[in-house]
């Protein structure tokens, strides 16, 4: 029985808002990976985007003291005064722009500070810039709000990156917001002050338009990377950005579903009012450990990124390596995005032909027991993203099978 008729027996519909969205491509890729595993497939899965390292102790230390001190209580509703504190503390030492603490929110992840925002400001019809490839989220949230994405498609050859032109060109009377990712979740690609600059000066020109940053990979970054949030570049735009982050990927704390931001006063009250009757606060343990992750010892941030980019290098390599792949050195978080056009048109040794990047992942998950996820779910075919987050061990392996597999298409 399928699901629809299932639904049509039981009288159900779902709200218009969610009829065009379904569950994350991501997992339901990593869902039917587990699946195999389960059916003793050896499979490699490369497709969360989640640190395997563990959340340093003294971050645990903290969340143990506050349970045993008795911090079990609901907090204030959008971040304890403690952890607005570290998080205002930590915006003024790491990225040079300063938010009082009304200016501080703190939600259960950064996805839902990102839902809260659209809740709180998009009405029917209003549109948001997101340029492809993009963390699959984004336009969901935006549909959800009942605003209209307008995706921009930036090119490898670009460093999938979002060019003035490109900004200028989308602008339109009905434009609310434009969100940026740096470094990039497919892509890893990054933006410097350099790359910031034209298209701050397009936003100075459109007053009416703001600006999200998801700046939630900022320490995973390689070569020596000099990363930057637009608030410091332009302080003109402050009044008009909000800078989102959170303790999710550089702290290893991705469970522990703590993300914040900081913005002008007017935003960040009316997103208290949809988090009020969404979720109300955050767990109070977790704000406790994430206060701690911000104040305490940060040098094994820079042990772990090595580790990182010792992954990122192995993988540029054994992916550029295979005849038919192209992958762009990302500059930071623990992803490879690799264009597979070289693949397409291809048959497998079983006789399928590879028309697209999710036949290309499909296939190297049936074949080569290699789970990845396809260009498609992040908004720009053809290519294929690999999270590197997981030993150098499980990748060499991986690439082996991703090569031979390659090799046997026809």
């Amino acid at each position: 029985m399928t699901i629809n008729s299932t639904v049509e027996e039981a009288g159900f519909a779902p709200a218009s808002r969610i009829s065009a969205i379904g569950v994350s491509e991501i997992l339901k890729i990593g869902a039917r990976a587990q699946a195999m595993k389960r059916d003793g497939k050896p499979v490699i899965i490369l497709g969360a985007g989640e640190p395997d390292f563990d959340t340093p102790d003294h971050i645990k230390d903290a969340a143990s003291e506050a349970i045993r001190s008795g911090k079990t209580k609901y907090t204030a509703l959008d971040g304890t005064p403690e952890l607005k504190q570290a998080i205002r503390e930590k915006f003024i030492r790491e990225n040079r722009v300063s938010y009082e603490l009304d200016e501080i929110t703190v939600a259960t992840g950064a996805k839902q500070i990102l839902f809260n925002a659209m809740m709180a400001t998009l009405n029917q019809g209003d549109e948001v810039i997101i340029p492809t490839p993009y963390w699959t989220s984004y336009s969901d949230i935006v549909q959800i709000a009942e605003g209209r994405p307008v995706l921009v498609a930036c090119q490898a050859e670009a460093g999938f990156r979002l060019t003035a032109e490109q900004l200028e060109a989308a602008i339109t009377p009905k434009t609310r917001w434009v969100m940026l990712n740096s470094p990039s979740n497919p892509s890893g690609a990054a933006y410097s002050a350099a790359d910031y600059r034209p298209l701050l000066e397009v936003l100075l020109r459109h007053p009416h338009v703001w600006l999200l940053v998801d700046d939630m990979y900022e320490h995973i970054v390689y070569d020596d990377f000099a990363f930057v949030t637009p608030a410091a570049i332009e302080p003109r735009l402050k009044d008009r950005t909000l800078t989102v982050n959170g303790v999710s990927k550089a702290y290893a704390m991705t469970g522990w579903r703590i993300g914040y931001a900081g913005g002008p006063r007017a935003l960040i009250k009316a997103m208290a009012v949809v988090q009020s009757q969404a979720t109300s606060c955050p767990s109070s343990i977790s704000q406790a450990a994430a206060a701690a992750a911000l104040n305490g010892p940060q040098d094994f941030l820079k042990e772990r990124t090595a580790s990182f980019q010792h992954r990122r290098d192995l993988v540029v390599a054994g992916l550029n390596a295979i005849e038919g792949l192209d992958c762009r050195v990302p500059e930071g978080a623990f992803y490879t995005y690799s264009g597979c056009a070289g693949m397409l048109g291809k048959t497998t040794p079983s006789g399928r032909r590879i028309d697209t990047d999710t036949d290309f992942c499909a296939y190297l998950l049936d074949d080569a027991h290699v789970a990845v996820v396809p260009g498609s779910a992040f908004g720009l075919s053809p290519f294929f993203r690999i999270s590197y987050a997981t030993s150098e061990a499980e990748l060499a392996v991986a690439l082996e099978r991703i090569a031979k597999a390659c090799a046997a298409l026809r």
